[in-house]
């Protein structure tokens, strides 16, 4: 299937605008607020609208194209990545943020084409930051250039750190594990809530590496390529190649920060998508 990327381009930008806005003027206003799969796992109106305008108005225009979205995906959409065109999309990635008020939120969607990641775009609407990268084509924030920070030594890393968005012990003990080995030999650490603003914040060097196990491709796949073309590093946390439905990833600034972390993460091996 021939597939105009510059077209999906163009459709996706003013389309996760739109969404953008819809998130901007709700954010600190009173919601609508359920649970998924935890008491912490949370849903809005606003998360089910956006990805439904988003996923409407790209079937308009790709009806031939397919989807793996949060939401529809929580409703029992089966989570299937096939060599079809495949629009991943996480409508508000950081819900726990929208609801507080707390401004790290973002909608994050990545495109893929015969399993390859193409487009990715991560918008934050509320403190305006339009993170975008082609495959090929490098990194960039409201339309300039970024790059990671380069560096190799965990002791001058900035790393970021989750808690997640569920309660699971396994996953609760691991994290907890994970603080603390790198909290004491790391520059600092550093949580923002979602997962693709994780992984946007090593793109344009403001940290140097991120890991986590138990998020979706929903949550990672925009980040994935938006830190490669920064110049980047994204490996499953054993080293081998990243798989998009294992839940488990890592990003960093350089392949020899990322070395130097692997042997010291504790793992864990969350049910695959």
């Amino acid at each position: 299937m021939s597939v105009d990327l510059d077209k999906c381009f163009e459709v996706v930008m003013e389309l996760a605008k739109a969404g953008g806005k819809i998130i901007r003027e709700r954010i600190y206003n009173k919601k609508t607020v359920n649970t998924k799969s935890d008491r912490i796992d949370l849903v809005t109106e606003t998360d089910q609208e956006v990805e439904k305008m988003l996923i409407s108005n790209l079937q308009a225009q790709f009806p031939d194209h397919r989807f793996i979205g949060e939401e529809s995906t929580a409703e029992g959409i089966p989570c299937e990545l096939t060599d079809a065109p495949t629009w991943i999309i996480d409508p508000i990635d950081g819900t726990m943020n929208f609801v507080h008020g707390y401004p790290n939120v973002c909608t994050s969607i990545g495109f893929t084409v015969n399993k390859i990641t193409e487009i990715a775009i991560i918008y934050n609407p509320v403190l305006e930051q339009m993170f975008t990268a082609r495959r090929g084509q490098g990194a960039k924030l409201n339309g300039e250039p970024i790059h990671v920070s380069g560096e190799k030594e965990l002791k001058q890393a900035l790393l970021g750190l989750e808690c997640g968005t569920t309660h699971e012990a396994e996953k609760m003990s691991n994290n907890f594990k994970n603080q603390q080995t790198f909290t004491p030999i790391v520059h600092g650490t550093r949580s923002s809530g979602s997962a693709a603003i994780d992984m946007a914040m090593v793109a344009m060097g403001g940290s140097d590496a991120y890991f986590e196990f138990g998020i979706h491709a929903w949550d990672y796949a925009a980040g994935d390529l938006l830190v490669r073309e920064a110049g980047g590093v994204c490996l499953d946390p054993e080293g081998g190649p990243l798989d998009l439905l294992a839940r488990r990833m890592l990003c960093a600034a350089s392949m020899e920060l990322a070395q130097e972390m692997i042997p010291k993460i504790s793992q864990i091996y969350p049910p695959r998508d």
